[in-house]
């Protein structure tokens, strides 16, 4: 199968003297198309080049339609200001760039005291690119701390017990770092990882088990308390001491403010570390991440590098290198916007159009909801057994001809017979929106209940777990 075709024909080089000192001439832009395979011989105006590239950007689907991505698809003038003003930082500069090292290390002590630290000044803690990075560097963590615990010479093959709910990254930390993933399968209407399967996957040479605080599937809580609960019995019977980590991607910025009698976080004593995207809930546009340990034991000195830092010497742990600093800057500045009272009404308010969407949804007849977005502010629906004319990917089909991103999939192992689709509501989408939302959908129904059966199948599933 050919993946790439060389050799394609060019265009005829047009060049018109220093196109630094040109504008864009609308003559000039009908003989040039943006390189698809190798560099054109000659610069064009700098104009010129935006026009073509915005003009094949048009093609993109609309960011803030995209029911179907957790990314943080809105921010305010001022945040994108601040970031065009630090887009050329390089975030590991660290002793070039002090102040931006420092809303890091604000951004973390923020985060220590959200998630209840024991002793926030003991938390140790940094930015990343997205939660995929974190979950690394939490996996690479319990795996050295298990390592820690053998003895010289022995070989044991580790694993790590997680719901198979669970974001792809953490299969490929497993596959690219050797360990045996224990994915617990969905079990009729348990569609995450329990305390009881948890402890029944586990032995002695867990790692550790991951608990997802809002799985990507249907937007649901595992019951982070329960596990930690089961882990604890579960040493006293066997000696064996497994860690808990907590993938808040998403849940760990929602349940802080929503849900704060909810006990998830570091208040309980086996959870060693938390991931959050800042790019999700954190409400700040693509990519950044943040991983935190309890305390220093939960985090095995050989694994952190130190870094010079005003004259000093500052603990870093990070897969990446160079990576901008202006994500980390918009999310100290979206901390110090909003505070407390802000993170409540904003979280508050995308609960309120999930639940609102759902509730509406659910009334209509032909749809049965899995959730109703009451934890995050994300519901997975499907069909109910009575309906023959359409499923789930013929709505997901219709909704996008009218520009509504909102995927339609297939369960994994054992309720690949569930398709759903599911609906992500964040920061920017409005109610407003979730009625034109509706009233496309209920406009579409006469037409999909017209048909003679369903127009598509799982080929053409979206699998969008992000």
């Amino acid at each position: 199968m050919v993946l790439h075709r060389a050799g394609q024909q060019r265009r005829p080089p047009v060049a018109d003297g220093n196109p630094f000192a040109t504008v864009a001439n609308p003559a000039l832009a009908e003989q040039v198309s943006g390189p698809r395979d190798a560099l054109a011989e000659d610069p064009v105006p700098a104009d010129t080049a935006w026009q073509l590239v915005h003009d094949e950007l048009m093609l993109d689907g609309n960011a803030r339609l995209n029911l179907a991505t957790f990314v943080t698809t809105w921010m305010e003038p001022q945040a994108v200001r601040l970031m065009t003003e630090c887009v050329d930082k390089n975030m590991i500069d660290k002793d070039e760039y002090p102040q931006t090292a420092e809303f890091e290390r604000r951004c973390v002590s923020i985060l220590a005291d959200l998630w209840h630290a024991p002793d926030p000044a003991g938390v140790v803690g940094c930015s990343t690119t997205g939660s995929s990075e974190a979950c690394m560097l939490a996996g690479l963590a319990l795996k050295r701390r298990w390592s820690a615990g053998r003895a010289a010479g022995e070989v044991r093959r580790p694993n790590l017990v997680m719901g198979i709910n669970v974001q792809v990254c953490w299969e490929k930390f497993c596959n690219y770092w050797e360990v045996e993933p224990r994915l617990v399968p969905m079990e009729g209407d348990r569609l995450h990882l329990t305390a009881q399967e948890a402890v029944a996957h586990c032995d002695e040479n867990t790692i550790g088990v991951v608990a997802v605080l809002g799985s990507t599937f249907d937007g649901s809580y595992e019951p982070v308390a329960e596990i930690a609960a089961a882990l604890d019995a579960l040493q006293r019977r066997t000696g064996w001491d497994i860690p808990l980590h907590v993938d808040g991607a998403s849940g760990a910025m929602i349940a802080p403010f929503l849900d704060p009698d909810l006990e998830w976080d570091f208040r309980l004593g086996r959870v060693a570390s938390i991931n959050t995207s800042g790019h999700k809930y954190g409400l700040v546009y693509p990519g950044v991440g943040w991983v935190l340990w309890r305390d220093r034991d939960a985090l095995p000195e050989d694994l952190i590098f130190n870094v010079n830092y005003l004259g000093g010497s500052m603990p870093t742990f990070a897969l990446n290198f160079s990576r901008p600093g202006a994500e980390v800057v918009a999310q100290y500045y979206t901390f110090f916007r909003l505070g407390r009272a802000g993170f409540r009404a904003v979280q508050q308010a995308s609960r309120d159009v999930a639940l609102h969407l759902s509730g509406e949804i659910a009334a209509m007849g032909p749809f049965r909801l899995l959730t109703r977005g009451d934890q995050l502010p994300v519901f997975a629906f499907t069909t109910n057994a009575d309906v023959e004319a359409f499923n789930v990917f013929d709505v997901s089909r219709r909704l996008r001809e009218r520009g509504w991103l909102v995927p339609a999939y297939t369960f994994p192992a054992n309720r690949t017979d569930l398709t759903v689709l599911r609906v992500v509501v964040r920061n920017g989408f409005t109610h407003d929106l979730a009625d034109l939302l509706l009233a496309d959908l209920r406009r579409l129904l006469p037409e999909l209940e017209a048909q003679p059966g369903p127009l598509h199948t799982a080929g053409d599933a979206t699998g969008f777990h992000h």
